[in-house]
């Protein structure tokens, strides 16, 4: 090992270090705020969790998956035809999530994700009249409403929950089959992210990447979670766009306003997103130049589902500001600030993993030093602006003060973008393990939720 690489694997481990002791003190810090207080509203802080060692019907499967991926997925995904690799990301990824889900049981694990007293499933005979339910959804917002709605159905436009009411006018009813939604679904976010670094940067770096997508610790809470589905809706906006830039197509750049007005009405939040869209229109700033036509069908098409919504009566403005009222009326109004403002970024260590810490003190060295004579020239730049861009989405939204706890869920849309920082890292099956490891034992060890 030359000097420059051992040099190197000392910065990435004091990285890893760093992240390692956040960890440590959000788990300590927090248990004693939690006994003393009680305000914290979480079991296993900072993860709104508990402790439950237990094994289940995925852990042979997502034991022999880890192994296989971090033996495999390197030389599999330098060597197969971009074509295949991008359907195998997805399965690999779907398989990924559906094991480590079943270690809790199909019942636990999913089914019944999605049936809880906070959830979507919940209301669904509450839309039989889906115009009369949007005109009125503001009204049912407030705590002190009449009628007034589960937690994750107040705090979502209803874009959200009109996607588990067309299943089941579909016949896709029940938990179960919203859950298979939401990994299947969540799953696509690795190969829109790897669509989007090929446009962008370039083919061997998001080659590197896609073990990594693949497993992320993030799969404990993508399966099943609905912020999973969303996830891949934002990804999928966001690779549309990069298409549309570098390909000067106006059909990618309409397809892709049309997501992004969707990911809007799925959550608050992800209005954010923006931050990474910026992102790219400044990657494919040339494209934009050379065809400014390129922004009408992405304007117009960003205007669609505004517009149907507003037209339907739903007003996403007031629909806002009440949820902010509403969020300071339940839990959110007393999780302290102070504690969850740098412990939320410990969630993002454990839903990233370790590997990603390492990946993103790679990240800051690659965008501030701008040079040209790495190995992928500067393509290494161009990923670690684009990474950057979501990491600033994120610091936003954990400054904005309504992202106190669940942070390991909510922030799935803007970890996917983290993960590829892990491309930049020598010695890839080594941080694989590393990852694997992680979301094993967050999955063996404790009983999350939410």
């Amino acid at each position: 090992m030359t000097r420059s690489l051992r040099r190197d694997l000392r910065r990435d481990l004091y990285a890893v270090g760093a992240a390692a002791l956040l960890v440590t003190a959000a788990v300590l810090v927090g248990r004693h705020i939690q006994g003393t207080s009680r305000t914290l509203f979480v079991d296993w802080p900072p993860l709104l969790a508990s402790w439950g060692p237990h094994l289940g019907p995925g852990t042979p499967m997502a034991v022999l998956l880890a192994i296989a991926t971090v033996a495999y997925g390197p030389t599999l995904a330098a060597r197969l035809p971009w074509r295949t690799l991008l359907p195998l990301t997805w399965g690999a990824a779907m398989a990924w999530i559906f094991s480590l889900a079943l270690i809790d049981g199909w019942g636990r694990g999913i089914a019944r994700r999605l049936t809880t007293r906070y959830e979507y499933l919940q209301v669904i005979d509450r839309f039989d009249d889906i115009p009369a339910a949007l005109r009125d959804f503001t009204h049912h917002i407030l705590l002190d409403s009449p009628d007034n709605w589960p937690a994750h159905i107040a705090g979502h436009p209803p874009a959200a929950t009109l996607t588990f009411v067309l299943l089941d006018r579909i016949g896709l009813r029940g938990g179960g089959w919203a859950g298979m939604w939401c990994i299947t679904v969540g799953a696509t976010a690795c190969v829109a992210v790897l669509i989007t670094i090929r446009a962008l940067a370039d083919e061997t770096l998001a080659r590197r990447a896609a073990p990594f997508l693949v497993l992320a610790p993030a799969a404990v809470w993508m399966g099943t979670s609905a912020d999973a589905y969303f996830a891949a809706v934002a990804a999928w906006a966001v690779a549309l766009l990069a298409l549309a830039v570098t390909r000067r197509s106006l059909s990618w750049a309409g397809a892709s306003g049309l997501l992004f007005g969707l990911t809007c009405y799925l959550s608050y939040g992800l209005t954010l997103v923006a931050l990474i869209a910026a992102a790219v229109l400044v990657l494919g700033r040339h494209g934009i130049r050379e065809h400014p036509a390129l922004l009408v069908p992405l304007l117009a098409g960003l205007a669609v589902v505004p517009a149907a919504f507003t037209l339907a009566g739903f007003d996403w403005w007031e629909a806002y500001h009440l949820l902010v009222t509403r969020y300071h009326q339940g839990a959110g109004g007393t999780r302290p600030y102070g504690y969850w403002v740098w412990a939320n970024l410990a969630c993002t260590v454990l839903i990233t993993g370790l590997a990603t810490a390492a990946g993103l003190r790679r990240t800051g060295t690659a965008l501030l030093s701008r040079r040209a004579d790495t190995p992928h020239g500067a393509a290494e730049p161009r990923l670690a602006f684009l990474v950057s861009a979501a990491l600033l989405a994120l610091l936003v939204a954990d400054l904005s003060g309504m992202s106190k706890a669940e942070t390991e869920r909510i922030w799935l849309p803007f970890a996917v973008w983290l993960l590829p920082s892990c491309a930049l890292l020598s010695r890839p099956r080594a941080w694989l393990t590393a990852q694997a490891v992680l979301a094993l034992l967050l999955n063996h060890l404790l009983v999350t939720g939410w």
